[in-house]
């Protein structure tokens, strides 16, 4: 039988961006694009755009704070290009370009000596925090970029202090090597949130991309820059400290865009907290608006997870009290003013999550009292806090985990920063 002439057979598309339509004529089938072909050619310019900086399946194959985080990371990126000339320009004048009495040698040597410090920094800055990258990426991501413009500052001014030059521009090269390590691990934390369909390495390539691209509209625009900052320190500070304020407006940006569906130490503290004083159910990005994304120093009682039994007890009876009502598998307790977990090896994603909330509360009831409260100074007080605080969970923490679960949070893993020690310890009953 003869099928009428414009009888839709089949559609097709392409994520959401394209949408066609084969209907057949004359026996023949015609494809055509969804709406009509007007606008044919801005279309596949934008489509050829999207396909060389943008990840395969955007924006469906990506996280929803995408498309505001990369705009904010473009603008930073081009800030710091900018601001990077500029110290480049006055490292190479502070090691001698373009002065007769400069010596190859030493040129040599003071550049191998700031390439070796920022060595050494990378390798003990990545030992000491690496663990920690994961879990506070926003904190770090804008500490490693406050501090790269620390470190350029110091190159700039390094050529007016020539007795200091190298001890300046070697420490300025230890905080690049920090700033290295820092920004390019949090950028990987940041896109194993992003990568939607196990695409991190596409959207990793396409961000290289649009770094490349910014890089080189700063290239250009610097070679109108040098000629006018050369020989002329006001403008280039000036210059300096105009992009620094850009740079840093908009990292602080990128990152309070980013809204993160795992939980770390302060996303679950934030959300905990809120449950414990009126029952709600903060949202994922509830919770990440209120996220603070400065580090933090000297926390009132600080809370290590994962720590080895006897950061916890010390003695038979504390290990009974610590045990005491509690048959999770794990042990919690105020040791030195901070709230230590240990963790037994079955401990599952729930067991972890419920370990953290109550070494949140325990942390908050055991903070130091308000000036003119007395203090509660007898260890049996300390257990008994503990008591309450597994008596708490056992009441709040099953309707609190459905609860984050339906608000759209991810519990089936964390971000919150457990060490790898795990306890097996015996209690009377056993």
């Amino acid at each position: 039988m003869e099928e009428d002439a414009g009888v839709v057979v089949a559609t097709e598309r392409y994520g959401s961006s394209e949408s066609w339509k084969y209907s057949v004529k004359d026996g023949l089938m015609e494809r055509r694009r969804d709406g009509g072909e007007g606008g044919a050619t801005g279309n596949s310019v934008v489509g050829v755009f999207k396909s060389v900086f943008l990840p395969q399946g955007y924006p469906e194959s990506v996280s929803g704070d995408y498309l505001q985080y990369q705009f904010w990371d473009t603008v930073q990126a081009f800030s710091s290009s900018l601001s990077g000339t500029l110290a480049t320009q006055a490292s190479l004048k502070g090691v001698g370009v373009g002065n007769q009495e400069a010596t190859v040698a030493a040129a040599t040597v003071t550049w191998l000596l700031r390439d070796g410090t920022g060595m050494l920094g990378r390798i003990l800055f990545a030992w000491r925090k690496g663990s920690k990258l994961d879990s506070e990426a926003k904190k770090w991501r804008l500490f490693a970029d406050f501090l790269n413009d620390v470190a350029m500052f110091m190159e700039i001014s390094a050529p007016y202090f020539p007795a200091c030059f190298t001890f300046i521009v070697c420490t300025a090269g230890i905080f690049k090597s920090v700033v290295g390590v820092a920004g390019g691990a949090t950028r990987a934390a940041l896109t194993v949130h992003q990568a939607r369909r196990d695409n991190m390495a596409d959207i990793s390539a396409k961000d290289g991309s649009q770094e490349t691209l910014v890089n080189l509209a700063g290239l250009l625009i610097s070679l109108v820059l040098i000629p006018l900052v050369t020989d002329n320190p006001v403008l280039t500070l000036g210059l300096f400290f105009l992009f620094t304020v850009l740079h840093l407006f908009a990292n602080y940006k990128a990152v309070r865009s980013v809204v993160m569906e795992t939980f770390n130490e302060a996303r679950l503290s934030i959300v905990w907290g809120q449950h414990l004083r009126d029952k709600r159910i903060l949202s994922p990005p509830e919770a990440n608006r209120r996220e603070p994304v400065f580090l933090e120093f000297g926390k009132t009682v600080p809370i290590k997870l994962g720590v080895k039994l006897h950061e916890v007890v010390r003695s038979r009876e504390e290990l009974r009290l610590a045990s005491k009502g509690n048959d999770t598998p794990y042990l919690l307790g105020v040791r030195d003013g901070c709230v230590r977990v240990c963790l037994r090896a079955e401990a599952s994603v729930r067991d972890e999550i419920r370990a953290m909330c109550e070494a949140v509360w325990l942390s908050s009831a055991s903070s130091p009292p308000a000036s003119g409260e007395h203090e509660a100074p007898k260890q049996q007080s300390h257990w008994e806090t503990v008591h309450e605080g597994h008596k708490l969970m056992d009441a709040t923490f099953d309707p609190f985990l459905k609860g984050v679960e339906a608000a759209g949070w991810d519990v089936k893993r964390t971000l919150l920063d457990w060490d790898e020690w795990r306890v097996e310890w015996k209690t009377k009953s056993s």
